[in-house]
């Protein structure tokens, strides 16, 4: 008999990309309750990041918005995954590049992004 190994709601049967994803969106919301204007703000997930020859693997970027497409952030999973061990060490990291990045478009420190930014 061959199907499925658990239902969909299962979170055995969530795949380590969603997972990621909704770190992300954890982080998202936990900043959108003290800066609403981060609804106007594009965040993505992308596996790797465009190679630069001679830099560093960046873990996120930012992108301001211009006159056709919103601002955007985007998190690089695998750069990310790889120096992460466990879950929780992957959320702490995940909520410190998007912290980053916010503050790198709003034009502030991460610090007054997130007071906790740091801490953990």
């Amino acid at each position: 008999m061959r199907g499925p190994v658990a239902p969909p709601q299962v979170p055995l049967s969530t795949s380590r990309a969603d997972t990621f994803r909704d770190l992300v969106l954890d982080s998202v919301e936990r900043l959108e309750r003290h800066w609403p204007q981060l609804a106007d703000i594009e965040f993505l997930v992308m596996e790797v990041p465009p190679p630069v020859p001679g830099e560093t693997v960046p873990l996120g970027g930012s992108v301001p918005a211009d006159k056709d497409d919103p601002a955007r952030v985007v998190v690089y999973r695998r750069p990310v995954e790889i120096r992460s061990k466990s879950r929780d060490e992957r959320a702490l990291l995940v909520h410190e590049v998007v912290v980053e990045q916010v503050a790198e478009l709003l034009g502030l420190s991460p610090e007054s992004v997130d007071p906790r930014y740091g801490q953990d």
